[in-house]
């Protein structure tokens, strides 16, 4: 791909995804819709995924900033539910749309059929989190939906290796398909247990936040091809690493954690969107591939398909969610309340994305004996048209599906109410290490500036516990908010002074820089990151 239409189709998705936060539409819903419109507009330029690009440079990533955003010990709470839906569903679906595609299309081989149900089984990474995050859904849900998608695409890339080698014409036993299996599986979490103890070494014991930062960049990368060079899940070796570093960030300097935040939400952000653009951008390249097929018939496939993705996973996810329970005591009394509604959201929420249309891609044009691969274009077709379908149809109706349930979300009260008595706890283990620093003769400070350590703590003990309070009768705004608001409108005075010694030339560029940092760091701890 030449530089421009790069550029173009980056500017472009981020232009539409910010455009989208003002609108109900999630933005990746928002994006693929442009993308299906802009790829028969005269003038565009054609883009095509290349699945050399899409796997081993965007999914390590994604997957990686998905991962570091995730809770460790949330994740090992639900390993049950988690593993079911990663693993199990996974290898469910393929054999089940796989039979079912076989049944279906007339001289679709099984195992072309089967290469077909392990290219749709997947919901993304990608598009899991995206419509997630803006949905607000009750915190289970939301940790079961992200630890679904960090390990199912590395079932389904086994899966379908094995259903590959056997429409290939390459020999594939049920001992070589479980050994496949279990080399990628264990090999690929072997790999992260190996890289993730040095590599947090690495970073906790280099001085410099950009050398940090430049290596947090590799590492997902790294994972990834020393996973795939074993032959090895680099999607695990991703995930491992990328649990760990994050569970252990707290031992990594405060500069570090603040640039790596900004840096990955940036680059998330730009891959998030330019993916779910080229989605939409392969629609014609998909159409003209379908050869024998008319699209009447490639319609109704695509229906029927698209149809038998969402009923699967309600054959799965129900029983799933209550045998375990009904076989296990055990189960019930740690799993208290699980009604009926959670595993519609979770069974609705299965949307597809560009890993599906990756592999797709990915499919060899020919089998071993050079005819052609059988019904690729139509596996091509039927793929996109899944995807297609799940991000629009479900992501569009999911929303108002959670409404009509009336599931509740996540208690705000109850979170800011753990968040202050945390932060109070940590204040007042604070305030005892400051007395004992300033009973020290050679900590010995001026009462001003010990009152102003002093009042830091007090502030940042009470500003939560303000949140709690009632706000300001006329502007609505908690004491908390007010603070906040005045001390960025003072900060701005001060900014705007500095400007004007600069324009003035009594202090210069380099001097302006510093003490605007200075202000910048004021403003970083006066405010809370808001909501995304």
């Amino acid at each position: 791909m030449d530089a421009l239409p790069l550029v173009a189709l980056i500017a472009a998705s981020a232009v539409i995804a910010a455009a989208a936060r003002r609108t109900p539409v999630p933005p990746p819903l928002l994006l693929v819709t442009v993308g299906l419109a802009a790829s028969y507009v005269p003038g565009v330029p054609s883009y095509t995924l290349d699945p050399h690009i899409v796997l081993p440079l965007v999914l390590p990533p994604l997957l990686h900033t998905a991962a570091l955003e995730s809770s460790y010990l949330d994740l090992r709470a639900n390993i049950r539910p988690i593993a079911l839906l990663s693993v199990g569903y996974v290898l469910f679906a393929t054999l089940a749309v796989g039979y079912l595609a076989y049944l279906l299309v007339p001289d679709l081989p099984l195992p072309a059929a089967l290469v077909l149900g392990a290219v749709v089984a997947p919901p993304d990474a990608v598009a899991a989190t995206a419509i997630a995050r803006r949905l607000g859904l009750p915190h289970r849900i939301t940790t079961i939906l992200q630890g679904e998608s960090l390990v199912n695409d590395a079932t389904a890339i086994t899966a379908y290796r094995v259903a590959l080698a056997a429409a290939i014409g390459e020999g594939v036993t049920w001992a070589g398909a479980v050994g496949e299996f279990l080399l990628a599986a264990v090999g690929g979490i072997a790999v992260g247990l190996i890289l993730m103890v040095p590599i947090h070494w690495l970073r906790t014991h280099l001085k410099e936040a950009l050398l940090q930062n430049t290596l947090s960049l590799l590492i997902p990368f790294v994972a990834y091809a020393a996973a795939e060079q074993v032959g090895a899940s680099g999607v695990l070796a991703v995930v491992v690493v990328a649990l760990f570093l994050g569970h252990r960030a707290w031992q990594v300097d405060f500069a570090t954690r603040l640039q790596e935040a900004a840096v990955w939400k940036m680059v998330s952000f730009l891959l998030e969107t330019s993916v779910f653009m080229l989605i939409g951008l392969q629609l014609p390249y998909v159409v003209q591939g379908l050869g024998d097929y008319s699209m009447g018939q490639a319609m109704w496939y695509a229906v029927a398909v698209f149809v038998m993705v969402v009923v699967i996973r309600y054959v799965w996810v129900f029983p799933a969610t209550f045998l375990p329970r009904a076989l296990s005591s055990r189960i019930r009394q740690r799993e208290p309340g699980v009604s009926w509604k959670a595993p519609v959201i979770v069974g609705w929420a299965g949307m597809r994305g560009v890993v599906s249309l990756a592999i797709a891609f990915s499919i060899p044009l020919a089998v071993h004996g050079g005819e052609p691969f059988p019904a690729r274009n139509l596996v091509l077709f039927l793929t996109f048209t899944t995807v297609i379908g799940t991000l629009v149809v479900q992501g569009l109706t999911l929303p108002p599906l959670i409404r009509a349930l009336r599931l509740p979300g996540r208690d705000v009260q109850a979170e800011t109410l753990a968040e202050a008595q945390a932060q109070s706890e940590a204040s007042r283990k604070a305030e005892e290490r400051l007395d004992a620093l300033l009973a020290d003769e050679r900590n010995t400070l001026p009462g001003p500036l010990a009152d102003r350590l002093r009042g830091v703590l007090e502030r940042r003990r009470n500003a939560v516990w303000e949140r709690l309070g009632a706000g300001n009768p006329i502007t609505g705004e908690s004491a908390d908010d007010t603070y906040r608001r005045l001390a960025r409108e003072v900060i701005d005075a001060e900014r705007a002074v500095f400007v004007q010694l600069r324009d003035e030339r009594r202090i210069d560029d380099e001097m302006m820089r510093t003490l605007l940092r200075r202000l910048d760091l004021e403003e970083a701890a006066a405010y809370r990151e808001g909501a995304d």
